[in-house]
């Protein structure tokens, strides 16, 4: 079986693995929650879609990618948060309920701006013969791969609460090991890519990944909210869904350099954010006063 396959077969199951996975943490409760605390929603909302992706244009600006790696930035930068931003929200303290709501607004609202996002980046810095090929039948593509799994999640969230429980712990597994095998198979494909502009991908998928973490946090303290909400924030928006950009470069645009920034964030993103959350954590710890302190 050649690499191609590989992933041309594990990218959808994949993508549908953990947008159920992702849809069977959702309820109709969480959409009700942004009319209780929409300043938060919002905050987040706007962080997500507008200034994330315009944070990725001039990165791709300013470290003068070539066209293909600048569409996949742009990629990676549409693809909302999801499950890992929920768990890392946990352990850090922050708002782990407003980060479901946004986890549900945004999954809903990417079926949208994710082929407005693929569109204008494709418009903007490729030619018309490579652009030509993201028309009308891609974009519903999108759509039903974004949206339907999670509905499905849903409707097995509310109808089947049991069976919900049973699934949901190894649909995270597979779907995890799934994004596992599918960034190692991206990174051995574009090997010689990636070894030879390591320093460059690198630097600017760590610089994209601490600044989304830091604008979504900055965003909610500007604004006045709570700490607990900011932090939320601050992991919604800046941990991506990287299976959604890979497939979206892989199986959708079929052009394997637009996965590269991808891959190379995949493999920064959880330690980045396994050490801000040590961070916190240790920050936290050290604010504690000796009597609210926890025994040793």
């Amino acid at each position: 079986m050649t690499t191609e396959t590989i992933i041309q077969t594990l990218l959808p199951a994949s993508l549908a693995l953990i947008m159920f996975s992702l849809g069977v943490t959702l309820s109709r409760e969480d959409f009700k929650r942004f009319l209780r605390e929409p300043r938060a929603v919002l905050t987040g909302l706007t962080v997500q879609i507008i200034l994330i992706p315009c944070f990725a244009y001039a990165l791709t600006r300013i470290f003068k990618l070539d066209p293909e790696l600048s569409v996949g930035l742009m990629l990676l930068a549409a693809s909302p948060g999801g499950v890992s931003a929920n768990l890392f929200s946990h352990f850090s303290g922050g708002d782990v309920a407003l980060n479901i709501t946004l986890t549900a607004v945004n999954s809903v609202l990417a079926a949208f701006t994710i082929p407005a996002i693929v569109y204008l980046s494709l418009s903007h810095f490729m030619d018309q013969s490579q652009f030509i090929g993201f028309q009308f039948g891609k974009m519903v593509e999108v759509f039903l791969i974004v949206l339907i799994p999670v509905l499905i999640g849903m409707l097995v969230n509310e109808k089947f609460p049991r069976f919900k429980e049973r699934i949901e712990k190894p649909f995270n597994l597979f779907a995890i090991t799934f994004l596992i095998l599918v960034v190692i198979v991206a990174i051995k494909k574009e090997y010689v890519l990636i070894s030879q502009s390591f320093v460059e991908i690198g630097l600017l998928t760590l610089i994209f990944n601490v600044g989304s973490l830091a604008l979504g946090y900055f965003a909610g303290k500007a604004l006045k909210l709570t700490e607990a909400q900011a932090i939320g924030i601050g992991f919604e928006i800046g941990i991506h869904n990287v299976t959604l950009g890979l497939f979206l470069a892989y199986s959708i645009l079929g052009n394997t350099r637009f996965a590269v920034p991808g891959a190379c964030y995949a493999v920064m993103m959880y330690f980045v954010a396994g050490g801000l959350t040590l961070l916190i954590r240790m920050r936290k710890r050290k604010l504690l006063t000796p009597s609210e302190a926890p025994a040793p």
